[in-house]
């Protein structure tokens, strides 16, 4: 009984709650941790917002860069500015009359049409041909022909016998003259222009035609008039000089026939006139030697022999004239 009542007479113990150890650890010192801004997450959010509008942007721009790349292959090319474009724009800027105010005036020539002249390439080519087959074909007929040139004091018989040797390189020599000058009267026309319209392939033979007809009609006179005063060998004598000239001519005349064809207009008509003066040269070293020649059959005055020049030389050279003039102002012969 007496423990029984110990027990109850001594107090009961408590222990303390556990929430004392919590308090405790509560107040020991926390590890320090950098704060989070709200700033940094807002500045976060727009600089991946703004990446990914560059990145939208740069594709765009990509995509513009291949449009414009094609639009430029596709696109055709600007043709340069030609000189005559260039020519017009420095006239109409130094020009007093093309500038505002002044008067203008226009350039009504018509235009000329296009002509095709490689024909005349192939013909001169075909001249210059047949000139260096005769040359190397018969070369002692042409030494002696320009011997016979130079040497006007050489004996007219030894003279003629020695070519009268070769009569076919005498024939060849006196057509190729006829074409010769029938060519150069046309490159003289067609320089000139006169007869612009005319066709070549018809011009070109009537022309070439025209010399062999007129120098042919002559041989036929002179022999006619030889036989009818009874001097044939006069007759012989002046033919054998008037045709060594114009063989002399028709190979003077092959270079002037090549510059006169193929070289510029200022070129071409400063060698027409040395040209022209050439031949003035021969027809008059020829009428010299006819002349001395004549001397030596006949006895006559000068005077008729000046009347002899104007009708059978002038004249015909003077009407021909004014009828290829005719034909030129007015269209009919």
């Amino acid at each position: 009984m007496a423990q029984t009542t110990d027990s109850a007479a001594a107090p009961a113990v408590k222990k303390k709650p556990a929430a004392t150890r919590i308090a405790a650890d509560s107040l020991r010192p926390k590890p320090r941790t950098a704060p989070v801004r709200k700033d940094s997450t807002r500045a976060v959010l727009p600089a991946i917002a703004r990446a990914g509008k560059d990145s939208a942007r740069s594709g765009k721009d990509t995509a513009a860069l291949k449009t414009d790349s094609l639009a430029l292959a596709a696109a055709p090319k600007v043709k340069p500015v030609s000189a005559y474009d260039l020519y017009l724009k420095k006239i109409s800027q130094e020009n007093v009359f093309l500038k505002p105010g002044k008067p203008r005036f226009v350039d009504t020539n018509p235009i000329r049409p296009y002509r095709n002249m490689d024909w005349l390439i192939y013909l001169m080519a075909g001249v210059l041909l047949v000139l260096s087959i005769i040359r190397l074909s018969y070369r002692k007929y042409f030494s002696d022909l320009f011997r016979a040139f130079l040497n006007p004091t050489l004996s007219q018989r030894q003279l003629k016998d020695q070519l009268s040797q070769s009569p076919f390189p005498n024939l060849l020599l006196n057509i190729f003259f006829a074409v010769a000058l029938g060519l150069y009267f046309y490159l003289v026309l067609y320089r000139q222009q006169v007869f612009p319209q005319a066709e070549p392939w018809l011009l070109i033979p009537g022309l070439v035609l025209m010399v062999a007809v007129v120098y042919g009609f002559k041989y036929v006179m002179l022999r006619f008039c030889g036989w009818l005063f009874g001097n044939s060998e006069l007759a012989d004598a002046y033919i054998f000089i008037l045709y060594l000239i114009n063989k002399i001519l028709g190979v003077l005349l092959v270079p002037f026939l090549v510059i006169i064809a193929f070289c510029s207009p200022e070129i071409a008509r400063t060698f027409l006139y040395i040209s022209l003066f050439f031949i003035v040269l021969l027809i008059i070293y020829r009428y010299i030697r006819s002349y001395s020649l004549v001397r030596q059959y006949l006895s006559f005055s000068k005077l008729h022999f000046f009347l002899y020049l104007c009708a059978f030389e002038v004249a015909p050279v003077l009407i021909l004239t004014k009828v290829l003039q005719n034909i030129w102002l007015t269209g009919n012969p």
